[in-house]
């Protein structure tokens, strides 16, 4: 399980890295009818090398702060491929 902070209507898609435990991601998608979920899904397994059906929103669709599953990897798996 991660928690992101999101930056929609970004300039450009990219994962800034940790600040307090959260990972901070912004994406080029407005938050308009899930597009930035996708963007950050699709963004996210880019990243870790996983497919995009691996990544879900779990939590915080509607707003900035988000809870996202990685089904196949650890959390120490995660944060090893995301430093």
């Amino acid at each position: 399980m991660l928690r992101l902070r999101v930056q929609p209507r970004a300039s450009r898609d990219a994962i800034l890295g940790w600040q307090d435990g959260v990972l901070r991601v912004r994406v080029t998608a407005p938050p308009v009818e899930g597009a930035a979920n996708a963007a950050v899904v699709a963004l996210v397994a880019k990243a870790l090398g996983v497919a995009p059906s691996t990544v879900r929103v779990v939590g915080g669709e509607r707003g900035r702060d988000k809870r996202v599953r990685v089904a196949g990897l650890t959390d120490a798996d995660v944060r090893t491929r995301l430093a």
